[in-house]
């Protein structure tokens, strides 16, 4: 059937990230989209270092970090003038190799994940638009309409649907996507400016409900401007400019605008599907979850959809895993997008809200509040995790078991700086299971294939039997601060989140995880 062929609906970061990992896993791919060419006044800007650390997979994160913005400071800004300064540098160190907030826009994002396609081989086919599919027990038949308005039948084994908030995979599926869109209307502007903002990190405009964003950008003098349209008078907005709503951005942020590259205006939406699949037929980012803008997580979300949908199809399709491995996607994916809708929907209501308390917090608490919360440790380390989605976990899921430390199945696996610029995640970029062992004999700070003595040797044995790469690593104490258990066994998932925990390292055990789930390796 198609040549284990996937078919993807929708070129934007998700589904050419999709493309990206499955190509890298030897699954053929087609990707198709309706567009003339790649989006040119995109949203979305921060990339999370959990974004990163898929990207160090699969070799681009030194290309993505080189063409973004490494965000210095968080400037608070009321009434005209700076009230609050928070230093971001390294903010999430320790955690992770990426602890700084990192910025480049969607635009250029797309066109770095095309070039690095077009090195494999995989082109976009533009001005392809789905028009309709089936489905059998064997695979899917999608009908595509050409860009000369002709039409061709494509067999494919999965279809993924990466085609945005009025995806038609979606709607022909019949799957609900219920939610709602946030009243007010939204501008985004990519400009060239002048002013102390433009050269000092992220600002934010927090005065009454009217607030405003700025971000840094590559080139010079190039900021993105975000903020809220208020008091214009009802009718067709489509035709605003940016001197429509620069007087705020003016005012308030002591901006001198030089040039207005591109202006656009937007509302904002919440909405997650019912499902993410049906049969053979899988719902991936805007298609499947929409949400504010608050933190940056929407793009971000969408790339977490196509690695973990990744890498399971590529093991049914070519490494003899049962079909149901496939229905982990969805548990896996949807519980995060409903608590990340209802995270964004209070922060965005926070932001957004008129009347007296509402101005009294934002001008007057968060910028005595925020600066003081993050000079404290444990508080600044817990706001990098949840904004960076390194605490995305999936605990609650089948193929997540056991504990060992304070890692259990489910949960990314910690990051360790071994020293020398080497770490742990190294091994990831196999995009493989694998094993990892942290406190093997010895004190070097990485010990040979496999551990010492008997147990060491049964391990080694099982790894090599059911074809698991395993990777053991001489202690340190700050492997133990990261909550690994020295002499532990880590099951590692190809996505680099941890499937089984065993503090006693048990090879039977290891056996046992597949057998149970029906999956023979070896």
């Amino acid at each position: 059937m198609a040549d284990e062929l996937v078919l993807i609906a929708g070129a934007g970061p998700t589904g050419l990230v999709l493309a990206l990992w499955l190509t890298k896993l030897g699954i053929k791919v087609r990707i198709v989209d309706k567009t003339a060419e790649p989006g040119t006044t995109s949203r979305a800007l921060a990339v999370q270092a959990r974004t990163l650390e898929f990207y160090h997979q699969v070799g681009i994160d030194d290309a993505v970090i080189a063409g973004g913005v490494k965000v210095e400071n968080l400037n608070l800004w009321v009434k005209g003038r700076r009230a609050a300064r928070i230093p971001l540098q390294r903010i999430g160190e320790g955690l992770t190799p990426y602890a700084f907030a990192l910025v480049f826009p969607q635009d250029a994002h797309e066109r770095l994940l095309i070039q690095k396609l077009g090195e494999l081989g995989v082109r976009i086919e533009r001005q392809t638009e789905l028009l309709r599919f089936s489905q059998s027990d064997t695979g899917v038949t999608a009908t595509l309409r050409r860009s000369d308005g002709s039409e061709e039948v494509c067999l494919a084994r999965y279809l993924a649907g990466c085609d945005g908030a009025a995806s038609t995979v979606r709607q022909q599926l019949a799957i609900e996507f219920p939610g709602g869109t946030y009243t007010g209307l939204f501008y985004v502007a990519d400009i060239e400016a002048i002013g102390d903002p433009v050269d000092d990190g992220l600002q934010a405009d927090i005065e009454d409900a009217d607030f405003i964003l700025l971000f840094p950008l590559n080139g010079q003098r190039r900021v993105r401007l975000e903020g809220t349209v208020r008091d214009l008078p009802a009718g067709d907005h489509g035709t605003l400019t940016f001197d429509d709503v620069r007087g705020k951005a003016l005012e308030h942020l002591k901006l001198n605008v030089g040039k207005v590259n591109w202006f656009s205006t937007y509302r904002v939406h919440h909405r997650v599907a019912l499902h993410f699949r049906d049969r053979r037929a899988f719902l991936l980012g805007d298609a499947a979850h929409i949400h504010s803008p608050v933190g940056g997580q929407g793009m971000n979300t969408g790339i977490g959809d196509a690695v973990n949908l990744a890498w399971k199809i590529a093991a049914v399709l070519k490494d003899g895993a049962p079909a149901n491995l496939l229905d982990t996607y969805e548990p896996e994916r949807i519980r995060f997008a409903r608590r990340l809708v209802a995270t964004t929907d209070r922060g965005f209501t926070l932001v957004t809200r008129r009347g007296g308390v509402a101005r009294f917090v934002r001008t007057r608490i968060i910028p005595i509040v925020v600066p003081i919360a993050f000079r404290i440790w444990a508080m600044r380390q817990l706001l990098f995790r949840t904004v960076s989605q390194t605490t995305v976990n999936y605990r609650e899921g089948t193929l997540s078991e056991g504990m060992a430390g304070r890692v259990r199945g489910g949960d990314r696996l910690p990051w360790a700086d071994l020293g020398s610029g080497t770490d742990n995640f190294a091994p990831l970029t196999s995009v493989e299971w694998q094993v990892h062992v942290y406190g093997g004999a010895g004190s070097g700070r990485r010990e040979a294939e496999g551990g010492k003595g008997e147990e060491g040797r049964g391990l080694r044995e099982t790894c090599a039997e059911l074809r698991l790469p395993l990777h053991v690593f001489g202690w340190e104490p700050m492997m133990g601060r990261g909550g690994l258990q020295k002499g532990a066994a880590y099951l590692v998932r190809p996505d680099g989140y941890v499937a089984l925990a065993d503090p006693s390292a048990d090879p039977q055990r290891l056996r046992q995880y597949f057998t149970e789930r029906g999956w023979r390796r070896g």
